[in-house]
């Protein structure tokens, strides 16, 4: 028996000391994208929901109703629904290079731009334009990461991404806090003003940074060697073998695909809850200030990136996709519910406002393990495409009908419980409806 043991252990070396090398070209990699990635998602989720800070005080310096309100923050949505699908596909066909530095010096044009409108139709129609112009940004890295990285792998990485949500909450809510406070009245503009034409300008600068510095595929990497190169386009070209949609026709006529729209349509509902009322709702809890918000803004921010990172590691330790997405919506259900029971109350509101963000930012994170599962090359691009865009009209449905319901109820709180509603719905629907063996690695 001896001569086997010796053999078994001869042969077992060099598969460690392979999957040792290959551990370390795959975290090369996440150290050259990951980060610049990150902070362009900070910066795009921040230019997208500022103005829920900028509302403190935009509302009542143009006489807007919250129902204007509303609906000018989901008009967003509109533009990027229709314009996701194409705009993915640009950038599977030009490289993300190019395209996600279009995307984002547009975006960072038109927000400045909202700085100056001064009636709801130029409301309107900035908001529509900023959808467009960003539209393809987040399934474009998602699609991204595909390229250099398996399934087995990309939990974290998208997490690690995905941080730049809540970060964007924990820097930029007391930024944005900061520059209404003390930029108010300077050069004869208002404080929401100045909000919208600074927190642009990292935006356009990135743009550039990305240009130059993004490789569209890893045959472009001058900074890997070829054996490196080797190891990543093989595991990436193995797990691309598993996938069961690879034509854009595929996705989009495939019944797992718009199972998946409504699904994340359901998570995006209480994302951006969190995102537009979050400061409204502090405020209504007795808070003034829009520096105090934005320092309480922070606490469920904080919560949301620790849960979201620890839960990433988790699912790409266990291999299982399911239960990682289904178990944070609950938390957040309960979170949203406990927040409707608790106005005027500003404990128990940070309390549920902080399971709401812990449960909704880390669903949206582990969600996208599950599409990319069983898409792959043009129906990766088309399918991720619709199935964020389908989805973010969340993001439409959720300010208009909560900005509709306190108008008719003097409340934010049947909006909460309806949130928390379609939460629970999309749980039970990855549950039920998402077979384990076609997601689970």
């Amino acid at each position: 028996m001896q001569p086997q043991t010796t053999f078994q252990a001869a042969g077992t070396a060099p598969a460690a000391a392979a999957d040792g090398f290959a551990d370390s070209v795959f975290r090369r990699a996440a150290w050259r994208f990951i980060p610049l990635l990150f902070v362009s998602y900070v910066v795009a989720y921040l230019d997208r929901v500022n103005i829920g800070f900028a509302k403190l005080q935009m509302l009542s310096d143009l006489q807007f109703s919250d129902a204007v309100y509303g609906l000018g923050a989901g008009l967003f949505f509109l533009g990027y629904f229709i314009f996701e699908v194409p705009s993915n596909l640009l950038l599977h066909k030009l490289g993300a290079r190019r395209w996600i530095a279009r995307i984002m010096i547009s975006w960072g044009l038109l927000s400045a731009l909202t700085a100056w409108v001064d009636t709801p139709a130029a409301f309107y129609v900035i908001r529509f334009l900023l959808g467009v112009a960003e539209a393809g940004f987040f399934p474009g890295v998602i699609l991204y990461l595909t390229y250099w990285f398996p399934a087995h792998r990309r939990g974290r990485m998208t997490a690690m991404f995905m941080a730049g949500n809540p970060v964007s909450g924990i820097v930029g809510a007391p930024l944005s806090g900061y520059i209404m406070h003390a930029f108010g009245g300077t050069m004869g503009m208002s404080g929401w003003q100045w909000l919208f034409v600074l927190e642009a300008i990292p935006a356009v600068l990135l743009s550039v940074v990305i240009y130059f510095y993004l490789d569209d595929r890893v045959a472009d990497a001058a900074w890997l060697s070829a054996e490196e190169k080797k190891v990543i386009e093989g595991e990436v070209a193995q797990d691309a073998r598993a996938r069961t949609h690879n034509s854009a026709a595929s996705a989009m006529l495939s019944g797992r695909v718009w199972l998946m729209c409504l699904i994340l349509f359901g998570v995006i509902m209480g994302s951006y809850a969190i995102g537009f009322w979050l400061p409204s709702i502090i405020r209504g809890a007795g808070i003034a200030d829009p520096l105090s918000i934005g320092l309480l803004a922070m606490i469920p921010y904080t919560a949301a990136l620790i849960a979201m990172l620890l839960t990433g590691r988790s699912a790409d330790h266990f291999r299982e996709r399911r239960w990682h997405v289904a178990v944070p919506a609950l938390v957040a259900a309960c979170g949203f519910c406990l927040c409707a029971m608790s106005e005027n109350q500003i404990v128990p509101a940070l309390a549920g406002l902080s399971l709401g963000a812990m449960g909704v930012v880390t669903a949206v994170s582990m969600f996208w393990a599950l599409p990319t599962s069983f898409l792959g090359g043009a129906a990766a691009a088309a399918g991720i495409a619709l199935i964020n865009c389908t989805g973010n009209l969340a993001g439409f449905v959720s300010p208009s009908v909560i900005g509709w319901l306190k108008m008719q109820t003097g409340s934010v709180s049947s909006g909460l419980f309806l949130v928390a509603a379609m939460l629970s719905l999309s749980a039970l629907l990855v549950l039920l409806c998402v077979p384990a063996r076609l997601v689970n690695r």
